[in-house]
């Protein structure tokens, strides 16, 4: 059996969360208010950015690999920027540092290896997001996120394109059920492959503030000469610090051999 991740992280993300609780605590509160941020879970928000308002987004995500380093990854910023009712445009960079690839999140890279070997990449996202439909009786809101990813350093080069679709509805009792569906094309070692990955998240509101969620959330490849299928359980939590400012923390275990035996990811979301 691997390792168990080390002591260390929880310390680190208690810093970090701690950090960014101070941060925010600076700025004047005000009314409560979802931000509907992509980084929230795996699966992804069904709202666009309003037009004019600008949503910064960041992370640090910790995974503890079978083998070798585990993967850091870093800011995982992304801004997104809306455009009109239904289109926002999308901006982002991240730097990532282990073995393995990146399965826990939205940032798109190689599949890395499974020697333990240590694979670097220093990446920049760029796309857009529409909404495609409204609630209306069992017609869940949904929306279709475009985006690709190309590294600007590291191991491993070749822009990757990502499709997204994502739906939802809000429940009566105000919980919410998402699910979604990505398709990546990345490149590897040795030859492109396919990457799917479905998502299911159940969002529940504790107060006006604070949220929970269990998620579920599987990647599958194809075209590599060892396939992999990796499935997670993941809860989460973030909380509104002001009607600006979020923060948030997801952790998750692999539920197989082949997946990740943990990772976390602790981050925040900005309205400006």
């Amino acid at each position: 059996m691997p390792a168990s991740f080390p002591a260390s992280v929880p310390a680190v993300l208690g810093t970090v969360l701690a950090c960014l609780v101070a941060a925010a605590g600076a700025m004047a509160r005000g009314e409560e208010g979802d931000l509907g941020t992509d980084r929230d879970a795996f699966t992804p928000s069904t709202h666009t950015v309003a037009p004019g308002v600008l949503l910064h987004e960041a992370s640090y995500v910790f995974i503890d690999n079978l083998a070798g380093r585990p993967t850091n990854n870093y800011p995982e910023w992304l801004l997104r920027i809306g455009a009109t009712d239904w289109l926002e445009w999308r901006f982002g960079v991240n730097y990532g540092v282990g073995s393995q690839g990146n399965v826990v999140t939205s940032v798109e890279v190689g599949e890395g290896t499974l020697d333990g070997s240590t694979l670097y990449e220093t990446s920049i996202l760029y796309g857009l997001k529409v909404n495609v439909t409204a609630q209306q009786g069992w017609r869940p809101e949904s929306c279709f996120i475009l985006e690709a990813t190309t590294p600007a350093y590291g191991d491993v080069f070749g822009t990757s394109p990502v499709a997204t679709y994502v739906a939802g509805w809000e429940l009566a009792n105000g919980w919410r059920l998402d699910g979604a569906i990505r398709y990546a094309y990345a490149e590897g070692f040795v030859d492109w492959f396919s990457r799917w990955t479905p998502s299911a998240v159940l969002r529940i509101p504790v107060t006006d503030r604070w949220e929970v969620h269990a998620e579920w959330f599987g990647s599958s490849t194809a075209g590599l000469t060892d396939n992999t299928s990796r499935p997670f359980f993941s809860p989460g939590t973030h909380y509104m610090v002001t009607k600006n400012m979020e923060i948030g923390l997801r952790v998750g275990w692999g539920l197989t051999d082949e997946a990740a035996p943990f990772f976390s990811d602790a981050g925040l979301g900005w309205r400006w």
